[in-house]
């Protein structure tokens, strides 16, 4: 186990595609897998029974978990030269929603727990969890992936967007550091997105947003994510602390909200994050823009090029306009954009989203819709959609040429 790197948090997995028996009641109800080597690598030659974590990762607020049993065992025990190893799970709501040809992935952490996670085939899910794991080809049969003495990566951004996507805590190393910086915060709430993507980026060293745009960017991103994350856990801690009390009972409505507002906090702030550093970097590159400029049926693109005023001037070229929105998860709702600043036919979309499937990018390629990521997101995407994709280097170019 590395600290840092993938295997720090897994140490193998067994990866296949269901079967029809496996999923169809109607064939059969057996509730088990067949064992095989790569189980064996996984669970040994004993017979073991313990709980385990089955995940459904799905779209966006479609995924959740559950905890369940499995027993891995062989079925012919008590024969002196045969064995015959399964693996079976009680029925549960996750394994409730497979279907034929879904991915199962069978995954050992390093303190022995075991992840039963299933992915809906062609799923943007499906291609992180491919490129997470070193995998290129998943059959219907078990393979096993070794982590540390394999495919073992940093934990970089993308890896711990993956990891999160599975519920994975990842940990930080530097936290006294971040605490250092967070310190004159702690009494305190949180402070406007603005004032914490401009933390972030004061706090942060050897970036050029001007001559490395698409690193900067990844940078900056990480460093706020890092900085709110602690701040987080001081003012959730803080409040945990006085408890959760109405006139001596326990407030039950009063902790729904509170838990609600952390999460709601979580989401709202990334996408408003991600819009200010990119502001920060097209001021680095002298571009002339308009941010959430209201344009046809009160629609606000996320940014206008050159300006809003060029946009309403019925004489000035369409060629030379340029929208782009902002989302830091596409999921499905990167359509939203189509509707935006209707006067431009090709539109562009910048997201910090891994591994969107190919069925989705094919779909954005046919709505006249170009993705746009940072330069190190693009290998987590297949060879195929990579020469398709533009990174933010070449939109700024873009935008510059227009702009002149």
């Amino acid at each position: 186990m590395q600290r840092g790197f993938l295997s720090q948090y897994f140490e193998g997995i067994a990866i296949k595609r269901l079967s029809a028996v496996e999923v169809n009641t109607a064939v059969s109800n057996q509730h088990e897998f067949n064992g095989s080597k790569p189980l064996r690598t996984i669970f040994g030659d004993d017979r073991v029974s313990h709980e385990a974590r089955f995940l459904w990762l799905a779209g966006e607020n479609e995924g959740f978990s559950c905890e369940g049993y499995l027993t891995w065992y062989d079925a012919r025990e008590a024969h002196p030269t045969r064995s015959e190893y399964r693996l079976y799970f009680k029925s549960n709501e996750v394994m409730d929603q497979a279907r034929e040809s879904d991915m199962l992935i069978v995954a050992k952490r390093p303190d022995g727990e075991i992840y039963m996670i299933l992915v809906p085939l062609g799923s943007t899910l499906e291609s992180q969890l491919l490129w997470l794991f070193g995998v290129d080809q998943v059959g219907f049969s078990f393979n096993f992936q070794a982590i540390e003495d394999g495919h073992d990566p940093e934990v970089d951004f993308a890896v711990r967007y993956i990891l999160e996507e599975m519920g994975i805590v990842v940990e930080e190393p530097d936290s006294d550091y971040l605490d250092g910086i967070l310190e004159p915060y702690f009494n305190g709430g949180f402070p406007s997105t603005s004032v914490f993507s401009d933390l972030a980026r004061r706090t942060l060293r050897d970036v050029s947003p001007y001559d490395e745009p698409d690193q900067t960017l990844l940078k900056w991103i990480e460093q706020e994510e890092k900085l709110f994350k602690r701040l987080e856990r001081h003012i959730v801690a803080k409040r945990l602390e006085t408890g959760f009390l109405d006139d001596g009972n326990t407030d039950v409505e009063g902790f729904i909200q509170f838990s609600l507002s952390v999460h709601n906090r979580r989401k709202s702030r990334v996408g408003y994050a991600l819009e200010n550093h990119l502001e920060e970097i097209f001021k680095a590159h002298n571009l002339t823009y308009s941010r959430t400029a209201v344009t046809e049926n009160k629609a606000k693109p996320d940014f206008l090029f050159p300006h809003i005023d060029n946009y309403r001037d019925p004489s000035f070229p369409e060629s030379r306009l340029t929208m782009l929105g902002v989302k830091s998860t596409c999921k499905d709702r990167w359509r939203q954009v189509l509707a935006e600043a209707q006067r431009i036919q090709n539109k562009h979309l910048f997201t910090l989203e891994p591994g969107i499937s190919e069925n989705q990018t094919d779909e954005m390629q046919a709505s006249n819709l170009q993705l746009i990521l940072p330069k190190r997101l693009h290998e987590t995407y297949k060879p195929s959609q990579q020469s398709w994709l533009m990174d933010l280097r070449s939109f700024i170019e873009l935008a510059k040429e227009r702009q002149h």
